[in-house]
């Protein structure tokens, strides 16, 4: 495992959704390398602060925002800029997740509540992300920064999403979202690239791999388990190293071969 790195090698990152699963695994990893992170969540404080408590290292700080409000990103790139003393790193995990509450089946839902969940959608995975986005990476060309964004998009961008489209489209735009930044901003030394994961275990998946439906996801992989946190965070924070500008524009496929393309 790579230690700490020197003072002057650590940098400022800004980890989106980071009170629970990718996003704590990922905020932890980059503060085990030595790096400054601001741990951002939308509503659940008590889960940020305990993310923020088990960050190993110093310079760490809770930012929080609804990406869902327009007004949001400003705030949080400027809170993170602030207590961090820049950011060179910007990982976008926060997202709304799948659930059986926000399932819909197009044949199955109301129009009201297929309307409901498709704004939320786009305004949280897509529109959240890409409005914050921007607030960081004008602060990088500003600073003339090598930065880096990572943007955790999923399997389901492919694979589709047939019980929660809205999740699997908004995925897949900003794969696509990434790849078009990528070029852009390479003339500025920032490298964007993304990963697509397939089943993770997380808190919130704990019921469906304890469940009835426990050994299909596991059987979708023939490693026979699903993928953890800790993976993701792994090649997130391999992206997000000065190795991997080469990587720029990559999107990288984390499912144990469960989905081919």
């Amino acid at each position: 495992m790579t230690g700490p790195k020197p003072p002057d090698e650590t940098r400022g990152v800004l980890v989106t959704g980071a009170s629970r699963g990718i996003g704590r695994a990922t905020a932890l990893a980059f503060a085990r390398r030595g790096d400054r992170v601001a741990v951002h969540y939308a509503h659940n404080r008590a889960d940020a602060e305990r993310t923020l408590a088990e960050l190993p290292g110093g310079g760490h700080v809770l930012v929080r925002g609804d990406l869902s409000d327009p007004e949001a990103a400003e705030l949080v790139a400027e809170s993170a800029e602030h207590g961090l003393g820049g950011v060179d790193v910007l990982v976008n995990n926060a997202a709304t997740a799948p659930t059986e509450d926000t399932a819909h089946a197009i044949a199955e839902v109301s129009y009201e509540h297929w309307r409901r969940v498709w704004r939320r959608s786009v305004d949280v995975n897509l529109l959240g992300t890409v409005d914050l986005t921007h607030r960081v990476v004008a602060r990088m060309v500003a600073r003339a920064v090598p930065g880096r964004v990572v943007n955790i998009g999923s399997r389901g961008a492919y694979r589709g999403e047939p019980d929660h489209p809205a999740y699997g489209a908004t995925k897949a735009a900003l794969h696509a979202f990434g790849q078009s930044i990528a070029v852009s901003l390479a003339p500025h030394g920032i490298a964007v690239a993304s990963v697509a994961p397939g089943f993770i275990a997380t808190e919130r998946q704990e019921d469906k791999l304890s469940g009835e439906t426990g050994g299909d996801l596991r059987a979708q992989s023939r490693f026979g388990r699903v993928g953890t946190a800790e993976e993701v965070a792994a090649a997130v924070l391999y992206l997000a190293s000065p190795e991997a500008a080469w990587a720029s524009g990559a999107v990288l496929d984390l499912n144990g071969a469960s989905h081919l393309r």
